[in-house]
């Protein structure tokens, strides 16, 4: 199992690197469209926060299955945490799950399911993404929801995962004092552009999300495994000594009652 997740940490590390670049350009560019101050009408709904916070959409990104130490429990930790903190201030919470983990911990204590996806593999595309992006933008669209938010593992390093809380709707505008490219031309409008490219800015941030979570997945169940390894590997160690230990003390005995018998017939 651990050479199994080496090589599939390998491909997912390659794959959160490769993409990663582009999901943090892309929420650039769209935070420097909803920080314009030309953008109105039906799109201030995905910008604009909303006066009143009612309830609130969460995506929560896990594994299908265990054997991974503590990758499942931190970022359900992190959710229950994020869950408590959001009815303390009087707000509803709809959780979309992706994973199976996540899924039955709502299940089991706090069934606010409001979709599960599982079974997306190492390598899922825009393709399985879609339903996921669509179920979150028509609820936020809808007013079924005021605020979405994903949790899910970032990837630091092999050793290191970070449970995070990452908002995705309402578009959050640069702050003016973050500098932006001054060359950006947008045709026919920054309205119609944001408006393309929403869905589609939102599938890169699940996406990654998923990346990121699976990269972490299979890099803590590779270190799991070694652990278990070596864990196991001390314990044959162990018993083996002793083996030896109540061996070689039955060995000892019997030879003393040979050499007392001995005795004893001279």
């Amino acid at each position: 199992m651990e050479a199994v997740a080496a090589s599939k940490m390998r491909r997912a590390q390659n794959q959160v690197l490769a993409t990663r670049p582009y999901a943090k350009k892309a929420q650039e560019v769209l935070s420097y469209i909803a920080r314009l101050n030309t953008t109105e009408g039906g799109l201030d709904a995905l910008i604009n926060e909303r006066p009143v916070i009612k309830r609130v959409g969460i995506l929560l990104v896990t594994a299908d299955r265990g054997l991974a130490g503590g990758f499942n429990a931190n970022v359900i930790r992190m959710a229950a945490q994020f869950i408590r903190k959001q009815r303390a201030e009087g707000k509803e919470v709809e959780v979309v799950t992706v994973g199976r983990k996540g899924r039955d911990w709502l299940l089991r204590y706090d069934p606010v399911v409001r979709a599960e996806f599982m079974g997306l593999g190492d390598t899922p595309t825009t393709n399985d993404i879609a339903p996921i992006t669509h179920i979150l933008l028509d609820d936020y669209r809808s007013g079924r929801v005021d605020q979405v938010y994903a949790i899910y593992t970032d990837f630091v390093n092999t050793l290191v995962q970070q449970p995070v809380v990452h908002k995705l709707l309402p578009v959050t505008p640069a702050e003016p004092s973050v500098s932006m490219a001054p060359d950006y031309i947008f045709e026919p409008s920054p309205e119609a552009v944001l408006n393309e490219v929403l869905i589609g800015f939102t599938e890169v941030q699940v996406l990654q999300a998923v990346y990121e979570s699976s990269a972490s997945e299979h890099s803590a169940r590779m270190v799991a495994m070694r652990n278990a390894t070596e864990a196991a590997n001390e314990l044959v160690d162990d018993l083996t000594l002793r083996y030896n230990k109540a061996r070689q003390e039955g060995i000892t005995r019997e030879l003393m009652d040979i050499v007392g018998g001995s005795v004893a017939v001279d």
